[in-house]
């Protein structure tokens, strides 16, 4: 995806992320309730997750944004030090975000997963005032913008519809280099037994 690739979604049959508590607002990268427990830290949300990410080598930083409870205070302590974000940021953005969602749904998938479906075969816009890159802009009764979250949010949507459980609880990391976190070298992330887990607890307690 690139500031060029910009499409034209429509309103109406949109499924639109604006605020976190409208019908689709979960799908929002600042939506609370989806927590993330990685490297023995728990990320509130998949945005704290993605602006942490920004500072591979500034654990301080990264320390600092995992304290913090509203992910929009988080985006704008990662601004903040702009300074000391990774050089490379633009070009690996796409790739670390897709991560932080699969992340969001790997740790969250039933509820998650629920809501992606629920969308059925509409597109996820966002529609945001200031950024055409991650969302879109209104223009009439028009959603313009590259839509790159909307983009995204599909794409797991498709492994969901798929039932493709491997590829949602076994994350590889980003494919860029030096992807840590407080120190730790990223690497994948195998959630298989968890969750059989629990579809085992839940039939126990059903049966």
């Amino acid at each position: 995806m690139s500031n060029t690739s910009i499409r034209e979604y429509n309103l109406i049959d949109s499924c639109v992320i604006y605020k976190t508590k409208d019908t689709y607002g979960d799908l929002s990268n600042m939506a609370s309730g989806y927590s993330i427990q990685l490297y023995n830290s728990v990320f509130k949300t998949s945005e704290a997750l993605y602006q942490v990410c920004k500072f591979p080598n500034h654990p301080e930083i990264q320390q600092e944004i995992l304290s913090i409870n509203s992910p929009m205070t988080a985006k704008m302590k990662a601004k903040k030090n702009s300074d000391f974000i990774r050089k490379d940021w633009d070009s690996i953005r796409v790739a670390i975000m897709r991560w932080a969602l699969s992340m969001k749904l790997c740790h969250n998938y039933e509820k998650f997963s629920t809501l992606l479906l629920s969308t059925g075969e509409r597109t996820i816009v966002e529609n945001s005032k200031k950024d055409d890159f991650w969302g879109a802009k209104k223009v009439q009764d028009k959603l313009i913008g590259t839509n790159a979250l909307g983009r995204l949010l599909m794409e797991l949507r498709a492994k969901v519809k798929d039932n493709d459980l491997y590829s949602i609880f076994v994350v590889a990391p980003p494919n860029v280099p030096d992807v840590k976190i407080l120190g730790e070298l990223v690497t994948t992330i195998d959630l298989r037994k968890e969750y059989l887990s629990k579809i085992i607890k839940k039939l126990n307690i059903e049966t």
